[in-house]
């Protein structure tokens, strides 16, 4: 459970703080990953619609500022990785939902509940990258790990049910 007074040192109208805390998806005081993953479901919705590549480009983008918001939320509230820095979820759900199929909006819940227990259960290399990688970087990694397993688990759903994979 994440210290939710540590959120108070944060200045939210700082917008390396705001982005850290997935746009204030991060502040719930229960379960923030969950929440900040929640949030960026329904950007994943709209990436969706679009080409591939907006995805890639958005998780792209979201990875590089990230580094710079998770180091500067966590030298403002001097611990590593808060609960409530939510950024590296919005980057592994962008990850999770690459190569879907154009259109298919509803296949962002599928690429949610997939990232989750990735992010969740951690499985190899993703707690390794979590307990050895430090900084704004290491906030980051592990979740575009459990994000290319949520990836790699839908398209094989996907492919088991039939579904296109249109690139």
């Amino acid at each position: 459970m994440a210290d939710y007074a540590l959120l108070k040192k944060l200045d939210l109208k700082n917008p390396w703080h705001l982005l850290a805390v997935g746009f204030g998806t991060g502040l719930c005081p229960k379960a923030p990953g969950t929440c900040g993953s929640f949030g960026a479901m329904f950007l994943c919705m709209g990436l969706i619609m679009l080409p591939w590549y907006a995805a890639l480009l958005a998780a792209l983008l979201f990875f590089v500022l990230g580094i710079k918001a998770c180091n500067e939320a966590e030298k403002a509230m001097g611990t590593h990785d808060h609960g409530g820095i939510v950024v590296d979820e919005f980057v592994g759900m962008f990850i999770a939902i690459l190569w879907f199929p154009q259109g298919q909006w509803q296949l962002a819940l599928m690429a949610f509940i997939l990232f989750r227990i990735f992010d969740i259960f951690k499985p190899f290399p993703v707690c390794w990258a979590d307990r050895n990688i430090g900084g704004g970087l290491g906030v980051m990694v592990d979740d575009v790990l459990a994000g290319i397993y949520a990836l790699i688990a839908g398209h094989i759903i996907l492919a088991l049910t039939g579904t296109m994979l249109l690139i």
